[in-house]
């Protein structure tokens, strides 16, 4: 059996592209590390929610950082 890990990520937009190219790079190395799993095999996503899409205690990211 192949095994395909899938590494996903979740978080609100406003990194650059090579913030994130780092962070998939470092995800997937770390995940080499720990399991013995080959760099190849390992997929990496990273999801991007609005914060008005994103809500904690009922509340969007949006409306808590203009109270802030």
């Amino acid at each position: 059996m192949i095994s395909m890990p899938l590494i996903q990520v979740v978080q609100t937009p406003g990194k650059t592209a090579e913030q994130k190219r780092e962070l998939v790079r470092e995800l997937t190395e770390a995940f080499v590390r720990s399991t013995g799993a080959k760099p190849e095999s390992v997929w990496v996503t990273v999801n991007e929610v609005a914060a008005d899409s994103w809500s904690v205690a009922g509340e969007t990211l949006a409306d808590r950082a203009a109270k802030a």
